[in-house]
Formats: structure tokens, C-alpha cells, sequence
């Protein structure tokens, strides 16, 4: 199994016939899938989606993929394949087509409804053709076919793309429920079809590839719904993915054989069911769903509230209430639903959640105690019988973070890929298929691009590390004001301190050693301001160090008069 080595280089040019797949998301990580795929000078790329930030990461909104290798190569572009409607897959179209809005999207009608209206914020109007199941398309010099996949959202497509150089087969997110709410199973048919006529290289997902067996049926899930709406006395509050159709139809469905009414919170919820109910993936009872705002005019035992915040994202509805900084107020005897999986860092802010919620009296329902998700990602098993079916002469594992990675490589080489046709690569690590073999030949940059409100990649990792330290150690800021002509000081230094757990009267037992530290340094002729600054963050920061064991943030000012 080849894998990327820190000192990989960028890659020469791509050898007449070759085909160059660089990934420039999804590879160590879950989220932020983006491939790129080349030929004759050609781009394709496969989805382009976000990632969500972490608890190191303060104050960012969003993380794209890194679009600097694709850049100054915007025109070579055929289009962008989206094989499904999720964040991660879609959430960063908006700011690649800000840079060059007349990028064709291709995906199927529900990934393409969801994509417009999330460009209709940004003010952008694609270009989109829609696809099915079954359809080929030629988009330049890529020949795409399209894969019918079972996944957590209606409308999924694996791709398949031919060029000169081979065959190409791209799973996107899927998994094998052979009794999917929506009758549309993955084609295994297709993918059997497919094989035979020669899989060069397969794209596979392994965000499950660790988990051992199948995944169970997403109707499983409706049992334990009904048990659950049939204990509640009060209102039940649902939190999931405002995408996850099928979780919510379910949830639709128990509350009309338990006579609740539904109603939507949060403003993606609101628009991506109104999305689904209208080109008919959701269906909806009639006077089954009713606005937020009507809900004082019915009693608690036929309520349930649909929201966002199952990952416990700090500015989403559930996160709000548990906070009690939202209109609805969370009360004894309320149930709440967590029917999603908990997504590889979030925990902490999960169970932050849940404990909040508890504490007001909530009965929270969660993966942990019930069984209210079933994943949408192939476990080993279906992995296993996928290979067997597809029989790839080459395999690159995708969508997971390194032991995904590791254990689907693993699992391709059980079923028969050689292991010198196992491709384990990371985000920017540009693997070409060249005369029938898949082999890394070099790196581009691919790092994180942060969105912190309006401002997009202006934000670093230097900036972060500030922002660590100010909410870790607080910050302590001097002011003092120096007269160039004599080298004295004529003000201060006066010494506040902020979030650090100092209190300003405790800076009285260093004013003495700054003092001494600016006095000195004036008697041997150095008096430039950003010296002096330079003098006091040491002097002040070796005193809080020894003292209180700690390392604020040291913001000094000198005033020159």
C-alpha cells in the first residue's frame, strides 16, 4: 500500500494520457470532500464541501477546502459534480463560484434544489444540469455515468468517469439498506455492469469501514420512535441534520399516528423541508405541519418541535435552548430526540448539551440510550461484498480520517486488490492513474481556509493561537508614555489584566522591576518604542510565569512624546 511522505513535492506535468486525481478534502477528516480530477488539460471536480470547526478553532464559522492549486486553472474547469445534498459535500460551492460563478453544476434534482437556494443567499445563479440515475454525460472529455446509492438523503449518486486513460469510479457517501423508506436501493446491478467492463480506479467511502457487519435498516428506526412518542406526556423536541429527509419523514409519520402536530425550527430546517415536501421526497399529511408561531394555541402532548443543533453546534436551536437563550423554553417532562450520530470531535459539545437539557427536566433520547440513528455509511461487510462486486484494479480509500482510511485499504485488500494498487493518500497528495496504475506522483497545498463571519482565508493558524491564548490565560495590557528627547517615562505604567485571574492591584510587586527594566534601558540610549514593548513582555511575562504559573496574552503600549 503506497501512502504520502512528508517530503513529497508538487508533481510534474501530467503525462499525455494520464489522469491526475488530486484530493483536495475528505482525506483524513470527515468533511470538506472536494476531488479534482484532470485530463488533457481538463478539470472535473467532485463535490466541494465544508467543514465544521472544532473547539481549538474559535470564533470560525466554516473550513473550505483549499481551491490555491486550482486557482489560476478557474477556466479549465468542466463542472462540478455533486453527488449528494449534505454540507460536506455541497456547503463550499457557494465560495468557489463566487470566484468564478458560470461553473456548471451537475448533480440530481433534490442535491440541485438545495445547492440554489443555498446560492440564492450568496446571490449567485448557476448554471446546473440535472441528472439521474442511469444518465451519461460528456463534460468535456469526461464521460460521467451516474449510480443510483442508497444514503441518509434522498437523490445520492455514485459517478462513474471514463476518459482514455481508464475508468474512474467515485462512490460517494453510500450504503447498502435493502430496505430503504424510499425504495431506491443502491445498484448493485450497475456496479456489477461496471465492473465488467473494467474498474480502474475506485473512490471508495470509509467513514464505516471499522465497523464490523452491516448497517441496519433506516426503518428500524420507526419502532423506537412510536415507543418513544407513545411515553411522552409533554412536548417532544427532535434535533437532527436539516438535510436527513428520511429521519424526518419518520418522524412525520409518528407524530400523525399519535396525533401531534409538527412545526420546524431554524432557518435551514425550515427551508431544506419546504424544499423536500415540494418536489415530493418528504410527504406531509395535510394540517400535519403547522408554523412555530401557532404553537401556544395547542396543549404540550401534541407538540413536537423539528431543529437543528444535534452536534451540539453552539449557535444552533438545541444548543440555544439548553442555554435557555431561545423563545422555547426547555421544561420538566419535555423529550428530546437526538437522531443523528455524533460526528468524530464534537462529543464534548454533545454531551454539553444533553447535560444541559437534563438539567431543566428534559428526557433526552440519544444514540447512547436508544436506538434513534442508523448510520449512512457502509460498514465492513458491505464494503467487503461492494469490492467483490466491483473488482477494482485500483483502490483509493476516501471520506475518513486516517484509521478509515486504513481499515478500508485493508478491507480491498482481503477481497483481492493487489497491495501496490492501494492508494492511501491525504488532502493534496495528487495520485495519476497512468497505463492501468494508480501511484502518487506529488503534493499541492490543501490546508484549512477559514470563514470567520464575512472574512474568508484571512484568518490563520497564527490567529488562532491568539485566540487559544486569550480564552485559555486572559490577556494583561501596559500602557506607558516615554519622552524620546530624555528617555524618561512621564506615564505609567498602568497594567490592567482580563481573564488572566490576576487582579490589577497584584501588579504593584513588578511596577518597581518594569520600571527599573525601561530606566535602564533609556540610560543606554535605547529608546525606540517597539524595543521598549519588547522589554516590558519579557519583564512582565517572566513575573506572571514564576509567579502564578501562567502565560496570558502580554499586549504592552508605548506612547513616544
Amino acid at each position: 500500500m503506497s501512502h504520502p511522505h512528508p517530503e513529497l513535492r508538487l508533481p510534474p506535468k501530467l503525462p499525455q494520457g494520464g489522469l491526475r486525481v488530486t484530493p483536495l478534502g475528505g482525506l483524513g477528516e470527515i468533511g470538506r470532500n472536494m476531488t479534482v480530477f484532470e485530463y488533457d488539460g481538463r478539470l472535473l471536480i467532485v463535490d466541494c464541501g465544508v467543514l465544521f470547526p472544532e473547539e481549538e478553532q474559535p470564533g470560525i464559522d466554516l473550513i473550505l477546502p483549499d481551491f490555491s492549486s486550482i486557482r489560476d486553472r478557474l477556466d479549465d474547469i468542466e463542472g462540478i459534480v455533486l453527488t449528494h445534498g449534505h454540507e460536506d459535500h455541497i456547503g463550499g460551492v457557494p465560495f468557489l463560484l463566487r470566484e468564478k460563478p458560470d461553473i456548471p453544476l451537475i448533480g440530481s434534482k433534490l442535491t440541485l434544489a438545495l445547492i440554489e437556494a443555498k446560492l440564492q443567499e450568496h446571490r449567485i445563479r448557476p448554471y446546473t444540469l440535472e441528472v439521474a440515475e442511469g444518465h451519461k454525460e460528456r463534460i468535456g472529455p469526461f464521460e460521467c455515468e451516474f449510480v443510483a446509492v442508497n444514503h441518509s438523503i434522498p437523490d445520492a449518486l455514485a459517478v462513474a468517469i471514463r476518459t482514455p486513460a481508464g475508468m474512474v469510479v467515485h462512490t460517494g457517501d453510500f450504503k447498502m439498506d435493502q430496505l430503504p423508506l424510499d425504495g431506491r436501493l443502491t445498484d448493485l446491478h450497475a456496479f456489477a455492469r461496471l465492473s465488467e467492463e473494467g474498474i480502474d480506479l475506485l473512490l471508495s467511502d470509509s467513514t464505516n469501514a471499522e465497523v464490523p457487519g452491516f448497517v441496519p435498516p433506516e426503518r428500524d428506526i420507526s419502532n423506537v420512535l412510536r415507543q418513544v412518542f407513545a411515553g411522552a406526556s409533554k412536548r417532544i423536541i427532535v434535533a437532527s441534520f436539516a438535510s436527513h429527509v428520511h429521519r424526518i419523514q419518520q418522524i412525520l409519520d409518528a407524530a400523525h399516528e399519535y396525533g401531534r402536530r409538527v412545526a420546524f425550527v431554524g432557518r435551514s430546517m425550515v427551508r431544506n423541508m419546504g424544499i423536500a415536501r415540494d418536489l415530493g421526497y418528504l410527504k406531509v399529511p395535510p394540517g400535519l405541519v403547522v408554523d412555530v408561531k401557532t404553537l401556544d394555541d395547542l396543549p404540550e402532548h401534541e407538540i413536537v418541535l423539528v431543529c437543528t443543533g444535534s452536534q451540539g453546534e453552539p449557535m444552533a436551536a438545541l444548543s440555544r435552548m439548553a442555554n435557555r437563550d431561545h423563545q422555547i423554553r426547555i421544561v420538566q417532562g419535555d423529550t428530546v430526540i437526538l437522531a443523528s450520530s455524533l460526528i468524530p470531535g464534537n462529543e464534548n459539545a454533545v454531551y454539553r448539551v444533553i447535560n444541559g437539557l437534563t438539567r431543566w427536566g428534559a428526557n433526552v433520547v440519544h444514540k447512547g440510550n436508544a436506538k434513534v440513528h442508523v448510520s449512512g455509511h457502509a460498514s465492513a461487510g458491505e464494503l467487503l461484498y461492494f469490492y467483490n462486486i466491483c473488482k477494482p484494479r485500483n483502490l483509493m480509500p476516501v471520506h475518513g480520517e486516517w484509521r478509515h482510511l486504513r481499515a478500508n485499504a485493508e478491507l480491498g485488500a482481503l477481497t483481492g486488490v493487489p497491495h501496490d494498487r492501494i492508494v492511501i493518500a491525504e488532502d493534496g497528495v495528487v495520485v495519476d492513474l497512468i497505463e492501468g496504475k494508480a501511484r502518487i506522483s506529488g503534493k499541492v497545498q490543501a490546508g484549512y481556509v477559514y470563514v470567520d463571519g464575512l472574512s474568508v482565508g484571512d484568518v490563520g493558524e497564527p490567529t488562532l493561537k491568539d485566540r487559544k491564548i486569550l480564552g485559555d490565560e486572559g490577556i494583561i495590557s501596559v500602557f506607558v508614555v516615554l519622552d524620546t528627547s530624555t528617555g524618561k517615562i512621564t506615564g505609567g505604567p498602568h497594567i490592567q489584566a482580563r481573564g488572566s485571574g490576576i487582579e490589577d492591584s497584584a501588579f504593584s510587586a513588578v511596577l518597581p522591576k518594569v520600571v527599573e527594566v525601561l530606566e535602564r534601558s533609556a540610560q543606554d540610549g535605547v529608546v525606540e518604542a517597539h524595543q521598549m514593548q519588547q522589554l516590558i513582555r519579557r519583564t512582565l511575562g517572566k513575573w506572571v510565569s514564576d509567579t502564578y504559573r501562567r502565560r496570558p496574552m502580554i499586549l504592552p503600549v508605548v506612547v513616544e512624546v
